[in-house]
């Protein structure tokens, strides 16, 4: 009995699969139906889109580069002392003033550079019954050319001009205690052009040396009226006014900060004539600047020369000022 019972079982599954695989494949007509599909959310359009081209200009930025860094200094310095006639400390009534310049330009672009210096600094002192006397005068001209060849090492032309603004006196007293002055020097009596070819080492932006392997000087005495005043005659034989020289040059500049608002200066050069090496001369130029300001500055400078066409021994000179200072761009 229980056979019976499970043949119609597998019977009766049988069928239903057979069933079921025949309406699988029985096609299904939809007509009237009213079937309705979901419509897309994109929006549909017919016909051709037209594209018409939109001319865009390009933004033109008007910048102009600036190759050039300049900067202007201009100092003056005022000293004065006054005293009453019953003044028992002793004294003498004086007024000095003391103007300087100084410009610098340079221009760097690639491996090409220029620098231009201009130091014109003049002033003078008027003691109470004496004669006035110069404190300082100077005109400096330095230019320089140079190409970059690695690193620190470049390969450089310069041009220096050297002289006075003013005549320059020696002074002297006579038996009555008068005051006398003698004339020793005016402007280009001396006065010096430099050019010189080399190579220039610079490994900061503070430090540089210049060696000037191929250097010329030649120097002026224009006035020959001065010549019983100096036995050398700066180096130029008598009766002429001109003397070339053919030398070996040494260039050494530092210029830093060195201290928070304190800056120190130094120029250094040595000049060795190839037909006199025994005349080499040497002068040192050193300048601490101390800002206390704005537009004060207290200065302290300091020069040193030896050179035997003016003198047998080193001369030197050092001036302390107090006074205003305007640079420009600030």
């Amino acid at each position: 009995m229980k056979g019976f019972y499970l043949g119609i079982f597998f019977l009766f599954i049988g069928f239903s699969g057979l069933k079921a695989q025949e309406v699988d494949t029985i096609p299904i007509q939809t007509e009237g139906l009213q079937i309705k599909l979901k419509r897309s959310p994109l929006p549909t359009r017919t016909g051709s889109l037209e594209f018409t081209p939109v001319e865009i200009k390009p933004a033109v930025i008007d910048v102009k580069i600036n190759y050039w860094k300049t900067k202007t200094a201009i100092g003056i310095n005022l000293n004065q002392a006054a005293f009453s006639n019953n003044w028992n400390g002793g004294g003498v009534n004086s007024l000095a003033l003391t103007g300087l310049i100084n410009y610098k330009a340079e221009y760097a672009k690639e491996s090409f550079s220029y620098v231009s210096e201009v130091i014109l600094n003049y002033g003078k002192v008027k003691n109470k019954n004496q004669l006035e006397k110069k404190t300082v005068d100077r005109i400096f001209w330095d230019n320089k050319a140079a190409v970059q060849l690695s690193k620190n090492w470049y390969f450089f032309g310069s041009l220096n001009f050297e002289s006075q603004f003013d005549n320059g006196f020696s002074y002297s007293v006579d038996s009555e205690n008068q005051e006398h002055q003698t004339l020793i020097s005016k402007f280009m009596s001396p006065g010096y052009l430099t050019e010189s070819l080399g190579f220039e080492y610079k490994p900061s932006k503070y430090f540089s040396t210049r060696i000037g392997t191929g250097t010329a000087r030649q120097t002026f005495v224009l006035d020959t009226t001065i010549y019983h005043t100096n036995a050398n005659n700066f180096g130029v034989p008598i009766g002429s006014t001109f003397k070339n020289e053919l030398a070996f040059q040494i260039v050494s500049n530092f210029e830093k900060e060195i201290a928070h608002n304190l800056n120190l200066k130094t120029r250094y050069m040595i000049f060795v004539p190839y037909d006199k090496i025994a005349y080499t001369n040497h002068r040192l130029d050193v300048e601490l600047r101390a800002k206390v300001n704005r537009f004060m500055n207290v200065t302290v400078t300091g020069v040193g020369l030896y050179d035997r066409n003016t003198a047998a021994k080193i001369q030197g000179s050092q001036t302390l000022a107090l006074g205003l200072i305007f640079e420009f761009p600030r």
